[in-house]
This record gives structure tokens, C-alpha cells and sequence, in this order.
């Protein structure tokens, strides 16, 4: 199963939105060791900070950033989110009831 980690890596003057993948067996999350190979192949050599938050901080202390901050998994599951406006567009398109010709 892929597993799409978006992610922001924060440099001192900018934010950049970032993508990477890893593979995982069906129905497994990724661990800490998963993200960490996969920062290590785009080049990044990291060390978890905050568990919960899921944010890295550069081993080096010459690295260009910051942290990087992980900011969700996409593993291709639908998901259901209740999409209000649309709710209202349609609400307003169409008439209350059906009536009789």
C-alpha cells in the first residue's frame, strides 16, 4: 500500500510543501522509522522532536532549515467530509419539494 506524506520543510525566510512516499504492507501506519528512511533518501538527516505533532528537526546543525513538519498521510482510502457549501449551492438550486404536474 502507498502511503502520500505531505509535509512542510521550514526554512528561516520561506515554507515549502512537500510530498513523499512510503510503501507500507495493508492496513499498516508508517512508524518512526519509516518516515525517517524516507526523509534519509530525499537527502534529509533528521531526528524525531515531537512525537505527537510529528515534527523533525535537522541532525546537522548546518542544515538550511529548521524542522520539518509532517502535515498528513494519504494512503488513498476514502474518506467522507460533509461539504456544507455544497450542501447550500444545491439547497438553493433546487426547489423544496417535488410537486405533481
Amino acid at each position: 500500500m502507498e502511503c502520500i506524506v505531505h509535509f512542510d520543510v521550514i526554512h528561516p525566510e520561506k515554507t515549502k510543501e512537500l510530498r513523499g512516499l512510503i510503501l507500507l504492507a495493508e492496513g499498516k501506519a508508517p512508524t518512526e522509522e519509516d518516515f525517517l528512511s524516507m526523509f534519509s533518501d530525499m537527502g534529509y538527516q533528521l531526528r524525531l522532536s515531537d512525537r505527537e505533532k510529528l515534527i523533525f528537526k535537522p541532525v546537522n546543525g548546518d542544515a538550511d532549515y529548521s524542522e520539518i513538519r509532517i502535515r498528513s498521510l494519504d494512503t488513498g482510502e476514502e474518506t467522507y467530509a460533509d461539504d456544507r457549501n455544497l450542501k447550500s449551492v444545491i439547497s438553493n438550486l433546487l426547489p423544496p419539494q417535488s410537486k405533481p404536474l
